[in-house]
């Protein structure tokens, strides 16, 4: 049986449809069942349908460059992949 964390875990791929059929059977199935993972998902799939009808906006520079920033600081930060050294 399938919890909100597995459900939550494969949300993404869930979304996308790229799912082995019988896992995606047993979410499709924990959703009609847990009234909590049914809203995650029912905003979560209005929220990508409000977005895809947006038309894309220029970051302002000052924003860009805090964003490029922080990226960079976060990404020096974090611990290196043993499997990116090989």
């Amino acid at each position: 049986m399938l919890t909100c964390k597995d459900f939550l875990n494969e949300l993404s791929e869930f979304l996308d449809e790229s799912l082995d059929p019988a896992i995606r059977a047993e979410l499709h199935k924990h959703v009609e069942e847990c009234p909590n993972c049914w809203v995650i998902l029912d905003t979560t799939q209005r929220t990508i349908k409000v977005y895809k009808g947006l038309e894309p906006q220029t970051i302002p520079p000052d924003i860009h460059s805090r964003l490029m920033t922080a990226l960079q600081k976060k990404m020096a930060a974090a611990p290196k992949s043993s499997s990116s050294s090989q």
